[in-house]
């Protein structure tokens, strides 16, 4: 969506930060032990209490409020009873709201616990690539010229992106135009970011594949060649310089 009056930055400034405070609860929730089920559960508490509504829910009757992705799930994971997270997992919670017809997403990837599978470099990488995209996003900017700077940045680290995993558009509707905010330079998308605009930015770092791939669950995402991916998200809007972030509550730079 783009901006045009005050009540409608007011709207989104309010579901942006249902959805971060949501993941940094969780994220702070998160333990050994604990099911994904559970955080998911504990998430929807948040939400509901806040009164937003789980867009992945609402959207696409996805079976869970969030999607908490875990080690070689890259993506899209599907909160279970029988899954237990443990120490030095990779984890991945994304959370996506609806608030009062605003829609807002955001997400980020961490160890838990101790890094004793040596995870946090990716982690780093995919954090540190996010913040500069952002901070060279402004209006007039070509989308496919960010691509190209989140692909050198992770080439740059040794690591790979996801060609088939992109940020979107989001506000009134959970993915809006541009439809594809992709992490590598797409020749064909000649279109440029607006001023005003709501934009959901992710990256999407992997140390082994270049797409993801659903599995049979019609869901879960994990890598054509295997490895590991972490993604961090905000929804930010578009202006003349720096963007206004608007899930900078989730603290996923921290």
């Amino acid at each position: 969506m783009s901006i045009t009056k005050e009540t409608e930055l007011a709207g989104m400034k309010k579901a942006s930060e249902a959805v971060a405070y949501t993941l940094k609860e969780m994220r702070n929730y998160a333990q050994p032990g604990i099911t994904t089920k559970q955080l998911d559960n504990y998430g929807a508490t948040i939400l509901s209490d806040l009164g937003a509504k789980s867009a992945p829910y609402l959207a696409y009757r996805f079976p869970g409020w969030t999607c908490i992705s875990v080690n070689n799930e890259f993506c899209h994971g599907i909160p279970s009873n029988n899954k237990i997270l443990k120490e030095g997992d990779l984890v991945n919670i994304d959370v996506s709201a609806e608030l009062n017809g605003f829609w807002s997403d955001n997400g980020g990837s961490f160890v838990l616990g101790a890094d004793i599978y040596r995870h946090q470099k990716l982690i780093d990488a995919s954090k540190q690539i996010l913040y500069k995209a952002i901070c060279n996003i402004k209006g007039g900017v070509r989308i496919s010229d960010i691509g190209h700077l989140i692909e050198t940045e992770a080439k740059k680290r040794g690591y790979k992106v996801i060609k088939n995993l992109t940020g979107h558009g989001i506000g009134r509707s959970l993915h809006e135009e541009p439809t594809e905010i992709a992490n590598y330079r797409d020749r064909f998308n000649v279109a440029r970011f607006k001023k005003n605009a709501v934009v959901a930015v992710e990256t999407f770092i992997s140390t082994t594949s270049t797409y993801a791939e659903t599995l049979s669950d019609g869901w879960t995402m994990v890598g054509n060649k295997g490895g590991f991916m972490a993604q961090h998200e905000h929804t930010i809007v578009i202006t003349d310089g720096r963007p206004m972030i608007l899930t900078e509550m989730n603290e996923i730079w921290n």
